[in-house]
């Protein structure tokens, strides 16, 4: 009998709570946002973030949050979506922080630098690893906060006119390289060209730059970049895994229920995860489709991966003595890299070269 009523009773709760969560949102008022993006429509991985986030967001609040997503160049420059945040003209903006890395080093920190964190290790410091806390910290001083909203896995080395077989070739190269990975390729005798990634095919095709990279096998083949600069390097040692994030508008945070600002995590944390997996998922066959194509696939010589990771840790160590903000953080990041590949290099190291070797006998 006991067992009995507390199955109906609990039952009823049941009922009284899978009710009450839809009387909470219908209670909220409607938010209507617009959301500028740094991309364009045509990369819909990336730029179907920002709509894998509004579509959730939307679905979560029963339509009572919308947010309208609009591409880079509609709204404002692909290169303007922070300043747009910052100044409220959009409440909230989709984009790769280390564009603004110009702004301040740290932003590159909240995405990625040379040698730096993988996408796995990105995420567990963000979440796990006091990495959320320590940007957003450093992001509230441009009236911005920051939500998790993406990842592409580590990105390829890009595309290049000619093959790069000693370090020699890379002198006076120009490159379509944004953040931190330009500053290095300038130290080791390139020259960094910071173009959105609408207009690089254009830039490649017309020799006004001599390499380029964007993100990896599936966008780049929509890109079509093979068709100009056959050459595709691996890895691309400065994204191991980049983070994109979702800029939201301190005020216009602070507005929202708190009901709402969970519901805003949630859904971006969803799209932060949908990301990657789809990148995962189609960047495999996008490799063969390019191969086949006539892309040459070849990886960085040691020398120049040698001479990038000297030149890399000199440049953080001089920006440390420069920067405060951004010693504090980078100081996180190294140890954490540290404990991680201390454990990645046991199991995960172990497990992954094994299947590489056994794939052609199963």
């Amino acid at each position: 009998m006991q067992r009995r009523s507390l199955l109906r009773h609990a039952g009823i709760a049941g009922v009284l709570a899978s009710s009450a969560a839809p009387a909470i949102v219908q209670a909220q008022a409607n938010v209507r946002w617009r959301l500028a993006s740094s991309f364009p429509r045509s990369l819909d991985t990336i730029f179907g973030g920002a709509e894998v986030f509004a579509k959730k967001l939307s679905d979560m609040t029963s339509g009572k949050f919308q947010i309208s997503v609009h591409a880079a160049g509609e709204l404002m420059p692909a290169f303007g979506v922070v300043d747009g945040v910052q100044n409220s003209t959009v409440e909230i903006a989709h984009t790769a922080p280390y564009y603004f890395f110009g702004k301040d080093e740290c932003f590159g920190l909240g995405c990625a630098i040379p040698f730096g964190l993988n996408s796995r290790q990105m995420t567990a410091w963000m979440y796990e690893g006091n990495g959320l806390k320590l940007m957003r910290e450093f992001y509230a001083q441009y009236n911005i906060v920051n939500l998790p909203g993406g990842n592409t896995g580590a990105q390829m080395g890009g595309w290049y006119r000619k093959q790069i077989k000693t370090l020699a070739d890379v002198k006076g190269l120009k490159m379509r390289i944004g953040g931190f990975g330009g500053r290095v390729l300038e130290r080791i005798g390139g020259v960094p060209q910071n173009i959105p990634g609408g207009e690089i095919y254009q830039a490649l095709e017309k020799g006004t730059i001599d390499a380029a990279e964007w993100v990896g096998p599936y966008d780049d083949l929509k890109l079509g970049f093979y068709k100009v600069a056959p050459n595709y390097y691996y890895p691309g040692w400065w994204e191991g895994g980049p983070m994109l994030h979702n800029f939201v508008n301190l005020g216009k945070w602070a507005e929202l229920p708190k009901s709402y600002q969970s519901i805003v995590h949630s859904a971006s944390h969803v799209a932060n995860t949908i990301m990657q997996a789809r990148y995962d998922a189609q960047n495999p066959a996008a490799l063969k489709r390019l191969v086949a194509a006539g892309a040459q696939l070849r990886p960085f010589p040691p020398a120049v991966m040698d001479a990038s990771f000297k030149a890399a840790n000199e440049l953080y160590a001089e920006t440390a003595a420069a920067n405060a903000e951004f010693k504090k953080v980078y100081e996180s990041t190294v140890a954490f890299r540290s404990d991680q590949y201390l454990w990645w290099q046991v199991a995960e190291y172990g497990f992954d070269t094994f299947m590489i070797r056994s794939r052609t006998r199963a």
